[in-house]
């Protein structure tokens, strides 16, 4: 009950798209559809008149005339022509209105990605979302396109083709729905199995495109590891899945058509024979049966389409409540007032401006209209901040830090403690479930996300560039940046020496998240992009540590020039490269365990000193 309630709830989804954005052309496709059902039935009508009317009468008249049937073979082939382009209308509108549908889809769920928290990515691989875009919007298209249109068309001439049957022969008209009843069972059967498997075809195809997707992602693992049996195995028994399921799916399917057909036969055959004994006691004509025969025809093969067509509109069906699901996942909130604009100075007082003057301010609306701003200086405090990813596990255990303006916070600890994940709270790709986190003074929670992660420049350790030019990956941090501003964020990155000899220079294009670069030459592009951003504050996460030692220097000198004047947050393996912090965390388990300046810490001698002399490594 509750399937097909959803499935309803889709149906009248879908439906709502073309009756908002496609009522007129809807019209004439239905209009054109009735027209051309039409058609075809006065042509099986003109059957019985052609035999009956005129040639029969012709029959042995040794001076014929034949003008009166060429009027009528002239009427009717214009009456045809009339269903053929009634056909192609109610097609190409067909055609105008799915694509455009999907087109409206496409844009809802991509708009909609972009509103969803990071937690929603964490959860759901790539690949099952890109099937989603790919192999579920495709059985939608094709539904709305060929299947819906076949149906309707088919149900529309069914209809007419039964009401001239009851005109025509009461008794005959009973056989053939005898027989219509044999295949509504068969359909309903064999339908069934076979939209249950094409359903399970989709989610198994979906299993198997995230599952390609991570291994190619992850191929150099794969191969430093031996691991090809073990991913082919995986990949057999996924795989092995999918072609059960499409097998049987298709089985089914293959089955339906030729079962419906031969029923259908059978009740040719009978319409044939009874039709006969009709016809020598005098009740029927002879155009009376070849009409008839024809209406059998008319009626049974859009029976066995419907059928047919039936499973690829479940398997759309089926998509379209993927497809749905994602554009009904929930936004993230975002529930903040305090916006970060551009100011500068005048009289002592800040002053909002729309020109970037490298002065950043907090705009404060308060309750009493009043508007007040306060300088961006980057301290950050954390005060008893409890966080899980989930209610059942918690990850930080009551983390109070604070991180005064100019200096650089380091995290040091074992893969897990939860150093990346304070990070993530300062973004708020995740709030807390308890404490409080302050931003110059004001809770996170009351400052817009995209203003807060506006104020902070990021460098990762696995760098994400795009399909464009050099200077197009740069300039994502700020596109309206100038050939020269980038030119400087380059030099400052010390990603300027090795782009001017690329083969293009800054205008060469790079694919596939920067092949043919290294990746050091990547982390200075992501370097040189945190640059033109200048935003206040910087966080580094482990941004050196799959580089070799050589181009570290380089990397680290970059990032150095970028830190300067900026609160930053720093993740290392390197425990080198945080000597000059001016406060470095130890964590362990969720939990800060030390906490003081690079002596400090070394003169406490516990996990801090004993990972730096190596006493402890750091897994």
């Amino acid at each position: 009950m509750e399937k097909k309630t959803k499935k309803s709830k889709t149906v009248f989804r879908l439906l709502k798209y073309v009756f908002t954005i496609y009522k007129l052309q809807f019209f004439i496709v239905f209009v054109a559809i009735i027209i051309s059902s039409l058609a075809n039935v006065m042509g099986i009508q003109f059957i019985q008149s052609l035999i009956d009317n005129y040639i029969v009468p012709l029959i042995g008249n040794e001076n014929p005339d034949f003008s009166s049937l060429l009027q009528a073979i002239a009427s009717m082939g214009a009456i045809y022509l009339i269903g053929v382009i009634a056909t192609y209308i109610y097609n190409r509108l067909m055609i105008n209105i799915s694509q455009g549908i999907l087109n409206k889809i496409r844009t809802e769920m991509f708009e909609h990605m972009q509103t969803l928290p990071i937690g929603y990515f964490d959860s759901h691989s790539h690949g099952e979302v890109m099937s989603t875009y790919t192999n579920d919007v495709d059985t939608l298209r094709q539904a709305l396109s060929q299947s819906i249109p076949q149906v309707f068309s088919a149900v529309v001439t069914m209809v007419t083709v039964l009401i001239s049957m009851f005109t025509t022969n009461v008794y005959l008209t009973l056989v053939v729905i005898a027989m219509v009843i044999i295949m509504t069972f068969v359909s309903k059967y064999l339908g069934g199995n076979s939209s249950r498997y094409f359903v399970k075809q989709q989610e198994d195809l979906g299993k198997v495109n995230g599952y390609i997707e991570e291994m190619m992602e992850g191929q150099k693992v794969v191969k430093v590891f031996c691991h090809e049996e073990e991913t082919k195995k995986k990949f057999d028994e996924l795989n092995e899945n999918l072609c059960d399921s499409g097998a049987k799916a298709n089985t089914y399917a293959n089955i339906l058509m030729p079962c419906i057909l031969n029923i259908g036969n059978l009740g040719y055959v009978l319409v044939a024979v009874i039709g006969g004994i009709l016809s020598v006691n005098g009740i029927l004509t002879i155009g009376n049966i070849a009409a008839f025969l024809q209406y059998v025809k008319a009626f049974t093969n859009p029976l066995g389409q419907v059928s047919q067509q039936m499973n690829f509109i479940v398997m759309a069906l089926a998509g379209a409540e993927r497809i749905f699901k994602l554009i009904d996942e929930k936004p993230e909130e975002d529930d903040g007032y305090v916006t970060l604009v551009n100011a500068k100075m005048e009289n002592g007082k800040i002053v909002e401006t729309e020109e970037r003057t490298g002065l950043w301010a907090w705009k404060h609306p308060h309750q009493d209209g009043r508007i007040t701003y306060a300088r961006l200086r980057g301290r950050v405090t954390f005060d008893d901040v409890v966080f899980g990813y989930t209610d059942k596990k918690v990850v930080l255990h009551n983390i109070s830090l604070e991180a005064k303006e100019g200096q650089k916070v380091s995290f040091v600890g074992a893969t897990g403690a939860g150093k990346t994940t304070i990070t993530n709270l300062i973004n708020r790709f995740y709030d807390i479930q308890s404490g409080k986190i302050r931003y110059d003074g004001i809770n996170i929670q009351k400052i817009k996300k995209a203003d807060l992660r506006r104020s902070l420049g990021m460098v990762l350790q696995d760098t994400s560039l795009f399909t464009g030019t050099i200077k197009d990956n740069i300039r994502y941090s700020r596109p309206e940046a100038s050939d020269e501003e980038v030119y400087e964020a380059a030099k400052l990155a010390n990603a300027d020496t090795f782009i001017k000899h690329l083969p293009q220079g800054y205008d060469t294009v790079i694919t596939g998240n920067g092949e043919g670069l290294s990746q050091g030459q990547r982390q200075l592009l992501s370097i040189a992009r945190a640059a033109l951003d200048n935003a206040p504050v910087l966080i580094l996460d482990e941004a050196t540590s799959s580089i070799d030692t050589r181009t570290e220097k380089i990397v680290q000198d970059g990032m150095d020039k970028l830190m300067n004047g900026r609160t930053v947050f720093v993740i290392a393996h390197r425990l080198s490269t945080i000597r000059n912090s001016d406060l470095i965390m130890v964590l362990d388990q969720g939990r800060i365990i030390e906490r003081g300046n690079h002596e400090e810490l070394m003169a406490k001698k516990g996990m801090y000193y004993g990972l730096y002399t190596g006493a402890i490594e750091i897994e």
